[in-house]
């Protein structure tokens, strides 16, 4: 009698689950919302001008208790300019093959440069893409902002920046066409008279 009620038991159990309500989520076509504070892929911030927030202190990659942020500071000259600090981070990489998504390294940052977006999807074909740079983590220029290098605003400090008193860029500088992703970096310069035209460039007196 047990031979013949162990298969009849296991069959009840599969038609019963084969009338249930099916709980398959059909990702990625249908994707569930994140919630506000998700943690998710990071990203360095600019402040309103373009300038970037980070300086390079490196406070996150020693906050990290996965060893996966490598940061390299580099000082600000006036000639080429990217935070209005002393100094900015030349290099800047995470390692997401490392990274457990804590959000300590956001704690740390005394500029709020680093905050993490709702972005999951970081799979990828290779371990090297997923070690993300500077340019990958950096946040896109919005129409106010003007891409790095440049000065900072006329008559501000670095203590008005982080303060929120500079919104915008400083009028006469260079505007840059916001870059796509995965383009090569563009340069741009501060410029407050005019520029000198190029060779061979005809002038209008």
């Amino acid at each position: 009698m047990p031979e013949f009620q162990n298969p009849v038991a296991g069959f009840g159990v599969t038609f019963k689950a084969m009338f249930k309500k099916r709980l398959t989520e059909q990702y990625p076509e249908e994707k569930k919302p994140t919630a506000p504070r998700f943690h998710g892929r990071h990203q360095l911030n600019r402040h309103p001008d373009g300038l970037e927030k980070c300086v390079g202190c490196e406070l996150c990659a020693w906050a990290c208790p996965a060893d996966a942020i490598y940061v390299e500071g580099a000082d600000n000259t006036d000639e080429e300019r990217y935070s209005p600090g002393e100094r900015y981070g030349r290099v800047y990489q995470i390692n997401y093959l490392r990274c457990i998504l804590c959000g300590l390294c956001v704690e740390a940052c005394p500029t709020r440069a680093l905050t993490m977006t709702n972005e999951y999807e970081l799979a990828d074909r290779s371990r090297a893409s997923l070690i993300y740079t500077k340019e990958e983590l950096l946040a896109g220029l919005e129409d106010t902002m003007v891409d790095t290098p440049h000065a900072i605003h006329p008559g501000m400090t670095e203590k008005d920046y982080y303060s929120g008193l500079v919104t915008e860029a400083a009028p006469g500088t260079v505007r840059q066409v916001a870059r796509s992703k995965g383009e090569k970096p563009q340069e741009a310069a501060a410029t407050t008279g005019p520029q000198e035209p190029a060779a061979g460039e005809v002038t209008e007196r």
